[in-house]
């Protein structure tokens, strides 16, 4: 059964980076397409990017585009998010999720696995 970690989170100050990892694990992990979302406090959950399982597409939120990249390395099964310029709303916890299909990815729709997030803080 397919499996997904995050990791990487933690406080930041406002403009720095910050790499978060999710990591695959178990069958079919070369087959799905990886989105990465968040949900800040008291607001609905969004999607920052995905990836399609090839790691050959990558769509990106219009507003995250620039600041946010993401990149699968196939040989450790895992997707990372790189994040600079970070702002204090970027503020959230941050999930990485599998589907097949990167329109269900962008819509957030049939996901099959979803991580258990990592908590980004952006604050000074």
């Amino acid at each position: 059964q397919l499996q997904l970690a995050e990791s990487g989170g933690g406080l930041v100050q406002p403009g720095g980076s910050l790499r978060l990892v999710c990591e695959a694990s178990g069958r079919h992990t070369e087959h799905v397409d990886i989105g990465w979302f968040r949900q800040a406090p008291g607001k609905e959950r969004e999607v920052v990017v995905c990836i399609s399982n090839d790691g050959h597409t990558t769509r990106y939120a219009a507003s995250l585009e620039g600041r946010f990249t993401t990149a699968r390395n196939f040989a450790e099964s895992t997707v990372y998010l790189l994040m600079s310029s970070l702002k204090p709303e970027d503020t959230a916890t941050y999930y990485c999720a599998a589907t097949v299909g990167m329109d269900k990815c962008l819509a957030g729709r049939d996901i099959a696995v979803w991580g258990q997030g990592t908590l980004v803080t952006v604050s000074s």
